[in-house]
Order: C-alpha cells, then sequence, then structure tokens
C-alpha cells in the first residue's frame, strides 16, 4: 500500500509536512478526478498513485472513469491526432456522437464533489452539468498546433471551466479567457515502475526475451502510435548498426481509448523483419518488466514527434540511464541538452548521438547522473502533489492564481 511517509528518505521530512499542512487546509472538500481510462498511459498511472495518496493528508479525493464504445474512441483518438496538428476528417456526426456519449456520461456520474478535476478532451462536455461547484480542465497534451475545427469545439467547453492546467508554459493559448497554470506531471519513485530491483531480476527478464545484455541495448518503451515514432527508431537504430553492434528493444502496450495501437505495432513488425537483434515486445500492464528493461539498457531513447510530456523521459533519468529524446512537449523540461541527456530533432541526429554514447560510455554515465539528479529536483510526485493542492486551494482564493 502507498505511505506518503515513505517518501521521506528520498524528498525530506520537511516536504512532507508541507503536504499535510496543506491538506489540511482543504479539510471536509471532496474532489473527484474523470478520466476516459483506468488502464494504459500516464494518466492513468499519475491518478492510480495520486488519489490515494491524496486521501492519506486528509483530502477526500475519488477518480471516475467515462464509458464509450468503439466509435466514441475512435472519434476520440482522431481528436487526439488533430490537437497534435495531424490533419484528419470530421463529419457533424462525429461531433454529434461524441456529444451523445458525453451527456450520457453526464447523467451516470455524481458531479457534485466541490472540485470536478477533468482530464483531457474525452470528458470535457461533463461540465454542461456543473453544479454551485468549482470545475477544473487539466490537458495532458500540447495543442499549440491543433486543427482548428477540433480546437473551435474544445475550446466552447475550456472556457467554462473554472481554471486550466497545461503541462508547459509553452501550451498556452492566449485566447482562452480563463486562469491558465503550469503544472508537469510527475513518476513515482517508489512505485514498481520506479523503486530499485535486484540485478537478478533485471538480468532474469532479460533472458526471457532472449535479449543479450554483453552487448549494447538500446531501448524506447512507449505504446505504439504514430506519435512515438516507433518505426523512425527503427530506422536510427539501422543508421548506427553499420557501424557499432548493438540492439535496439521497443518496448510497449496500449490504452484502452486508444484504437489505432494494433495497426501500429504491426508496422513496427514489418519494419524490422530480417533484424534478429530488433526486439518487439507487446507487454502486458506489468511495470517491474518496464523498470527492469530500462535499467538492464544502455540507452533509452525517447523519439516522439508530438508529446504532452513524456513521462518515459523522467523514468529512465531517474535510473540513472543517459536518454536521446526529441525535443517536442514537455521533453526540454525533463532534459538540459548535454548536461542531463540529449536532444534531438531528426533521424539523422538521434542516429549521431546514438553513436556518440556507445563510443564514449563515461560520457553517457555523467549524463545519466545529472539527468537523475534533475528528476529528484523537479519531476518527482510530492511536487506534483503539492501543486494540486495549491490548484485546488486557488480555486477558493482566486486572486491567489499565478497566470502565465
Amino acid at each position: 500500500m502507498i505511505n506518503i511517509k515513505n517518501y521521506e528518505s528520498i524528498v525530506g521530512a520537511q516536504a512532507i509536512n508541507e503536504l499535510y499542512y496543506l491538506g489540511e487546509k482543504l479539510k471536509g472538500k471532496k474532489v473527484k478526478n474523470i478520466n476516459s481510462t483506468a488502464v494504459g498511459g500516464g494518466v492513468a498511472e499519475i491518478l492510480t498513485k495520486m488519489v490515494p495518496l491524496l486521501n492519506q493528508i486528509g483530502v477526500e479525493t475519488q477518480w471516475d472513469v467515462i464509458k464509450g464504445d468503439q466509435k466514441f474512441f475512435t472519434i476520440t483518438k482522431k481528436m487526439h491526432n488533430a490537437l497534435h496538428g495531424k490533419p484528419e476528417v470530421f463529419s457533424e456526426e462525429d461531433f454529434e456522437y461524441f456529444s451523445q456519449i458525453a451527456r450520457e456520461n453526464a447523467e451516470n456520474i455524481d458531479l457534485s464533489s466541490d472540485v470536478i478535476f477533468v482530464h483531457d478532451p474525452q470528458p470535457i462536455m461533463l461540465v454542461e452539468k456543473r453544479h454551485n461547484n468549482k470545475w477544473l480542465w487539466r490537458c495532458h497534451v500540447d495543442i499549440t498546433e491543433s486543427s482548428e475545427n477540433v480546437y473551435t469545439f474544445l475550446k466552447n467547453y475550456i472556457l467554462r471551466y473554472d481554471t486550466c492546467v497545461f503541462s508547459s508554459p509553452a501550451f498556452s493559448q492566449k485566447d482562452i479567457e480563463i486562469p491558465q497554470v503550469m503544472i508537469c506531471p510527475s513518476i513515482d519513485p517508489l512505485s514498481d515502475k520506479n523503486k530499485e530491483l535486484p540485478v537478478e531480476e533485471v538480468n532474469k527478464v532479460f533472458e526471457e526475451f532472449g535479449i543479450d545484455r554483453k552487448r549494447p541495448v538500446i531501448t524506447q518503451i512507449s505504446r505504439f502510435d504514430h506519435l512515438k515514432d516507433p518505426v523512425g527508431v527503427i530506422k536510427a537504430y539501422k543508421l548506427v548498426k553499420k557501424y557499432n553492434d548493438c540492439q535496439l528493444v521497443l518496448a510497449g502496450g496500449g490504452a484502452t481509448d486508444d484504437p489505432e495501437g494494433i495497426k501500429v505495432y504491426e508496422e513496427v513488425i514489418s519494419a524490422a523483419e530480417g533484424d534478429q537483434d530488433i526486439h518487439i515486445l507487446l507487454l502486458p500492464q506489468n511495470d517491474i518488466l518496464i523498470n527492469a528493461l530500462q535499467r538492464g539498457s544502455d540507452i533509452i531513447i525517447q523519439k516522439s514527434l508530438k508529446e504532452g510530456f513524456g513521462l518515459t523521459v523522467s523514468e529512465a533519468l531517474w535510473k540513472e540511464k543517459p536518454v536521446i529524446a526529441s525535443a517536442v512537449g514537455g521533453i526540454p523540461l525533463q532534459i538540459t541538452h548535454k548536461y542531463g541527456g540529449l536532444l534531438t530533432y531528426s533521424i539523422e541526429g538521434t542516429a549521431y548521438y546514438l553513436k556518440q554514447l556507445l563510443n564514449a560510455p563515461d560520457y553517457a554515465a555523467m549524463l545519466g547522473r545529472n539527468g537523475k539528479e534533475h528528476i529528484k529536483n523537479n519531476f518527482l510526485i510530492t511536487r506534483h502533489l503539492k501543486e494540486y493542492l495549491l490548484l485546488f486551494l486557488s480555486v477558493y482564493n482566486a486572486q491567489d492564481i499565478v497566470y502565465f
């Protein structure tokens, strides 16, 4: 069971005492989080940890998940892509069906809590049913290049909220005329995905998947999604393979609200065909496996084309791994280029940095050490929890909200 006191050894007693102090200020207030999936993806992962911790420090917190069929989630996946700037075609029927499912959910979810905390576009329309309470919209994706039709549709609902929350200052929108605040996501250093593991357990996982730890292992762990560019990772690896003996691991699963995952997985299988050193792993929801794969790898890649934040970067840096990641979304907040990791802009650039790290292990180790210290200071769940508490307090004291 998660225990807030266990974090004292990492962040210190003062940080934990501050959380209890802020929790006391919210005594009697009820908070409800609402998103679109209980399993898969960063939002569900964060809420799994955040909800019990909020309850431990005295803030009564619940979590509901909206329901939808395949048609609804196909539409929301198109919305997700369009918010990232990918051209998508929407009919009037798409928006009508999205609205119909949203209103059905609104009838079946208790929306009477003091604070309703809605995550991402899928449940955004629930605000139509707002009572005399506070509503927050948490946007976990970068919407700066959104398709106009989808953005305009969503904006009509965003403006009904009291405050919206983004993961980076770069994501803020000048035409959203409600308070906008920045709260970066975080990792839980004590979770199964991030806790220390015995070397024997790491070795066992690599043996089970037939990966040779005596030769360099390059790994990207992400759901199979075009925006994570797994085919681009294979292309970068093949450029490196000409000069350096190495192996590639592409590991991930899917989210229950993402119907495109299997299609992308099949494309990756095709791109890797014929190379026995490319290991493509369709993983179950098993955080120990992911932890072991990260800890046993020599270099971690996160070659996203678009990214809301990209917590796999923080996860890898917490394990002192050198990380090469695309300079998109919230990733540059996690990596200080050439000091705590490497930022890349292309397949060729990724390949260049891979060769550099493979040929300079001392430099790679230094990047990992510096990167871990940066994550410890900025991207652990205790900091995230504190900022959520301050956010909940701020909606009852609007003059205290810090604007972008």
